[in-house]
């Protein structure tokens, strides 16, 4: 059956490509192309001579019935300028309309930039969520990242260095001045990571015009200090419930979950 591979390109480094991956490249018969002129350095460099077409945000849908032409009896490659396709590009379009086709679809792990941005922030990586792109309009900006003020699990999202301060400003006033890590560059020559706080970060971008290609981390939101009732509390909220006719399992349960207190606790002082 043929197959639509997902093959991750270099984010910057060239020599960041599995031996899978230029395998894969070598054998399809077609390779779809976020920037053909970008892909073709690649291919050049390890004298891979399949052909390549464009696949992009503005001919995505005009070339979608040659690619599955070339599917209904070869195998073809989808990659982007670089990094993982489908992630923050329109490549997850052709993967989703390959899927309706019922299309085999192979995704190849590999480069990106979200993984060592998170690792090498020193951030916690035991979760974190992935934002994209930020919106750039300072209002809209602001409020998107009100809908993720209370996640506690670490924040990553791609910025443009002309927008950097902007949203380090944003992140500050919204977000409070947490932990957060600029990691730019990844994997080149001049690759940085550039940590501290939201306001070390914005002073210290104010005087270094930042370049380059831009993951900017931040940490999660503090976990909320659990509120614990005292027993006098405990005692009304329960007495209450007990007056307006629940049971006492009932009451119990739900008291120890609005104070803090254990079930079998509570339960007791219902009995007592």
């Amino acid at each position: 059956m043929p197959t639509l591979y997902i093959v991750p390109t270099p984010i910057g480094n060239l020599e960041d490509i599995t031996l899978r991956a230029l395998r894969v490249l070598r054998e399809v018969a077609l390779i779809a192309a976020e920037d053909t002129r970008t892909t073709r350095i690649l291919l050049q460099h390890y004298q891979i001579t399949t052909p390549l077409t464009s696949y992009h945000e503005h001919n995505k849908l005009t070339k979608l019935d040659a690619i599955f032409a070339t599917l209904e009896q070869s195998d073809v490659a989808l990659v982007s300028d670089a990094g993982t396709p489908g992630i923050s590009d329109p490549g997850y379009e052709l993967i989703g309309a390959a899927i309706t086709r019922g299309v085999r679809v192979e995704p190849l792990p590999g480069a990106n930039a979200i993984i060592p941005a998170v690792v090498g922030s020193g951030l916690p990586t035991d979760g974190f969520v992935y934002l994209g792109f930020l919106p750039r309009k300072d209002r809209t900006l602001r409020e998107y990242l009100g809908t993720v003020a209370a996640e506690m699990r670490t924040l990553v999202a791609y910025e443009s260095p002309n927008r950097l301060t902007d949203t380090l400003s944003a992140a500050l006033a919204v977000l409070g001045d947490r932990q957060a890590c600029v990691a730019r560059e990844l994997s080149k020559k001049f690759e940085t990571f550039q940590r501290g706080t939201l306001s070390e970060l914005l002073a210290h971008f104010q005087t270094e015009a930042p370049r380059g290609e831009i993951t900017l981390v931040i940490a999660g939101a503090e976990a909320p200090i659990p509120v614990v009732w005292d027993e006098n509390q405990v005692r009304a909220a329960l007495q209450a419930r007990l007056t307006a006719g629940e049971p006492l399992s009932q009451a119990a349960r739900a008291v120890a979950a609005e104070s803090g207190w254990e079930r079998r606790k509570v339960y007791n002082l219902g009995i007592q």
